[in-house]
């Protein structure tokens, strides 16, 4: 049983729809930002001690353990040391733009997939959610 994945047409478009996202004009922006982060050690150091420290206090906080002031004020620093570093201030924009490229593209198709038809403006946009949703949009 042949997949729509395997259907030549569907991969064709799936391919063309990827080269187009990568021939939009921001798309080389991201990529550049992207990459300035993962060759510069001290950018990727300030992200990774920043994860550290704010995985650590949400496990406290699933725990029901204290968080100290001490240990807010050293995570809001390393939180302020990171943003002031511009390359890695820029590989967290970069992030978020890219997230919402696929956002975008993964609630077209889902959208379509679930309606069975080209989605309208307002469909994605959050209005009505389809047939027999029941949320009252």
């Amino acid at each position: 049983m042949e997949t729509l994945v395997e259907n030549t047409k569907v991969l064709n478009k799936t391919k063309e729809l990827c080269q187009a996202i990568l021939d939009e004009p921001n798309m080389n922006s991201i990529r550049r930002r992207l990459d300035a982060f993962m060759s510069d050690e001290t950018a990727r150091n300030l992200y990774d001690g920043l994860v550290t420290k704010g995985q650590a206090l949400q496990q406290k906080q699933q725990l029901s353990m204290p968080v100290s002031g001490e240990e807010v004020a050293d995570f809001e620093q390393h939180r302020t040391a990171l943003f002031s570093n511009q390359i890695a201030a820029d590989f967290l924009d970069a992030q978020e733009e890219l997230h919402k490229v696929q956002e975008s593209v993964q609630q077209y198709v889902s959208k379509t997939l679930e309606l069975g038809r080209l989605p309208t403006d307002d469909e994605l946009r959050g209005g009505s959610c389809g047939h027999g949703c029941g949320c009252s949009h």
